[in-house]
């Protein structure tokens, strides 16, 4: 096998790089035929898919945007649990109702937890983690709360105004 410098010897740069790159010969009207037939293709796969194969595509879709959210250093004010919840059962297919049922809570407080009226407890994150065979594991769950939890710690400035007062000598210096 020629090593570079002996190609480059006999080579210009052009020529080397026209040698190594697949030149774009298509037209627009052989990619235009190309797409329609891929996306006929695709539209055949969707709808072949059965119904179980679209919700574990739908869960998969939801659980890398939870892992995403939670590995991102920001903080994004509609991703809260309940959003997350609400996701979770929508990509079931099934009524938030069934779902309670199914997780044995009651369906007010399915749906105080969506709607932000109140933070899930420790026993319904575990029965999301065995609900979703740790498919959805607790931990994902609780980091959901926890980024939640931080940017409240961050932002909320009429609690930090309020609990000043309680400070009565703090630190004379900052690191």
């Amino acid at each position: 096998m020629k090593s570079y410098k002996e190609i480059e010897k006999k080579h210009s740069p052009e020529e080397i790089a026209e040698a190594l790159v697949f030149p774009n010969t298509d037209s627009i009207s052989e990619k235009e035929a190309f797409m329609s037939e891929f996306r006929t293709f695709r539209k055949t796969l969707s709808e072949n898919q059965t119904e179980k194969n679209k919700r574990i595509s739908r869960l998969l879709q939801l659980k890398y945007s939870i892992e995403d959210y939670i590995n991102s250093p920001n903080f994004m004010k509609d991703h809260f649990f309940g959003f997350f919840l609400k996701a979770y059962i929508n990509s079931l297919g099934i009524k938030n109702k069934d779902f309670a049922a199914a997780i044995d809570i009651d369906p007010t407080e399915l749906s105080q937890i969506i709607n932000k009226h109140r933070n899930p407890t420790d026993k319904i994150i575990y029965r999301l983690d065995i609900h979703s065979n740790r498919n959805f594991p607790a931990v994902m769950w609780f980091r959901i709360l926890e980024k939640d939890r931080e940017a409240l710690l961050l932002h909320n400035t009429e609690l930090i105004e309020k609990e000043k007062r309680h400070v009565k000598r703090k630190l004379d210096f900052s690191f």
